[in-house]
């Protein structure tokens, strides 16, 4: 039989250090994630009388509405009001995330991540 690339064979160790870095690589992402997971990230609408707080998991934390903008003739707009703002948060819990797997990563785009 030849020698291939197994381990203990030529090539073996740098499997190995692979191997290695990709499993620290995996801790990192996952510590990332946690703190990310706990996180809290805030958007507002209509000028700030619509707040909207998730976590970095895009649970719907919190929302609060200024009194002025609650006008029972014009419910549409304030629900539309509030969907914009649950978005933008929900948005900016993406791009946090993206930012923290690209240090991760370095920018290299890794399928699955």
């Amino acid at each position: 039989m030849g020698r291939g690339r197994f381990p203990g064979g030529p090539g073996g160790k740098n499997m190995n250090n692979m191997m290695k870095q990709m499993q620290k690589l995996q801790r990192q992402m996952e510590q990332m994630q946690e703190e990310l997971d706990s996180q809290e990230i805030e958007a507002t609408a209509g000028g700030g009388a619509i707040k909207a707080v998730v976590n970095g998991k895009k649970e719907l934390l919190k929302i609060e509405l200024d009194e002025s903008i609650v006008d029972p003739e014009d419910i549409e707009m304030l629900e539309d009001l509030i969907v914009v703002c649950i978005n933008q948060a929900m948005q900016e819990a993406d791009k946090k995330q993206n930012e923290g797997m690209s240090k991760l990563t370095g920018g290299l785009n890794i399928p699955g991540l």
